[in-house]
Protein backbone atom coordinates (compact mmCIF):
# COMPACT_ATOMS: atom_id res chain seq x y z
CA UNK A 1 0.00 0.00 0.00
CA UNK A 2 1.59 3.32 -1.05
CA UNK A 3 1.02 6.61 0.58
CA UNK A 4 -1.58 7.95 -1.96
CA UNK A 5 -3.74 5.06 -1.33
CA UNK A 6 -3.19 5.24 2.71
CA UNK A 7 -4.29 9.01 2.98
CA UNK A 8 -7.29 7.79 0.61
CA UNK A 9 -8.82 5.43 2.81
CA UNK A 10 -8.46 8.03 5.71
CA UNK A 11 -10.59 10.32 3.35
CA UNK A 12 -7.54 12.59 3.24
CA UNK A 13 -6.11 13.75 -0.46
CA UNK A 14 -3.78 16.19 -1.40
CA UNK A 15 -4.60 19.71 -3.38
CA UNK A 16 -3.74 19.94 -6.70
CA UNK A 17 -0.35 22.14 -8.26
CA UNK A 18 -3.03 24.66 -9.47
CA UNK A 19 -4.48 24.87 -5.83
CA UNK A 20 -0.82 25.10 -4.28
CA UNK A 21 0.52 27.40 -6.95
CA UNK A 22 -3.23 29.60 -6.65
CA UNK A 23 -2.92 29.47 -2.26
CA UNK A 24 0.96 30.47 -2.55
CA UNK A 25 0.46 33.41 -5.47
CA UNK A 26 -2.69 35.18 -3.10
CA UNK A 27 -0.53 34.44 0.04
CA UNK A 28 2.02 36.55 -0.91
CA UNK A 29 -0.08 39.47 -2.12
CA UNK A 30 -1.69 39.08 0.56
CA UNK A 31 1.04 39.56 3.07
CA UNK A 32 2.57 42.55 0.96
CA UNK A 33 -0.84 44.16 1.34
CA UNK A 34 -0.93 43.46 4.86
CA UNK A 35 2.78 45.18 5.70
CA UNK A 36 1.52 48.49 3.19
CA UNK A 37 -1.68 48.54 4.86
CA UNK A 38 0.09 48.16 8.38
CA UNK A 39 2.80 51.10 7.20
CA UNK A 40 0.15 53.79 5.19
CA UNK A 41 -2.05 53.26 7.91
CA UNK A 42 -4.66 51.99 5.14
CA UNK A 43 -7.26 50.04 7.73
CA UNK A 44 -9.27 48.43 4.92
CA UNK A 45 -5.73 46.95 2.34
CA UNK A 46 -4.56 45.85 5.80
CA UNK A 47 -7.62 43.74 6.24
CA UNK A 48 -8.04 42.60 2.93
CA UNK A 49 -4.11 41.58 3.10
CA UNK A 50 -5.31 39.82 5.87
CA UNK A 51 -7.97 37.84 4.42
CA UNK A 52 -5.92 37.10 1.32
CA UNK A 53 -3.26 35.34 3.62
CA UNK A 54 -6.26 33.06 5.33
CA UNK A 55 -9.05 32.43 2.85
CA UNK A 56 -7.42 29.69 1.42
CA UNK A 57 -8.13 27.19 4.47
CA UNK A 58 -11.40 27.75 4.19
CA UNK A 59 -11.99 27.00 0.43
CA UNK A 60 -10.90 23.44 -0.90
CA UNK A 61 -11.82 24.06 -4.44
CA UNK A 62 -9.38 25.27 -7.07
CA UNK A 63 -12.09 27.15 -8.99
CA UNK A 64 -13.38 29.17 -6.19
CA UNK A 65 -10.19 29.53 -4.93
CA UNK A 66 -8.95 32.02 -8.02
CA UNK A 67 -12.64 33.66 -7.88
CA UNK A 68 -12.51 34.65 -4.07
CA UNK A 69 -8.66 35.62 -4.51
CA UNK A 70 -9.46 37.32 -7.84
CA UNK A 71 -12.44 39.42 -6.25
CA UNK A 72 -10.13 40.29 -3.12
CA UNK A 73 -7.11 41.57 -5.44
CA UNK A 74 -10.07 43.62 -7.15
CA UNK A 75 -10.92 45.09 -3.75
CA UNK A 76 -6.87 46.28 -3.20
CA UNK A 77 -7.24 47.97 -6.70
CA UNK A 78 -10.28 49.58 -6.29
CA UNK A 79 -9.12 50.72 -3.03
CA UNK A 80 -5.66 52.30 -4.28
CA UNK A 81 -8.05 54.06 -7.19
Amino acid sequence: MNKSSALQLLGLTLPSPAYLFGALLFGIIGFAAYRYGKRAGRNLVKWLGVALMFYPYAISQTWLLYVVGTVLCMGLFIDRV
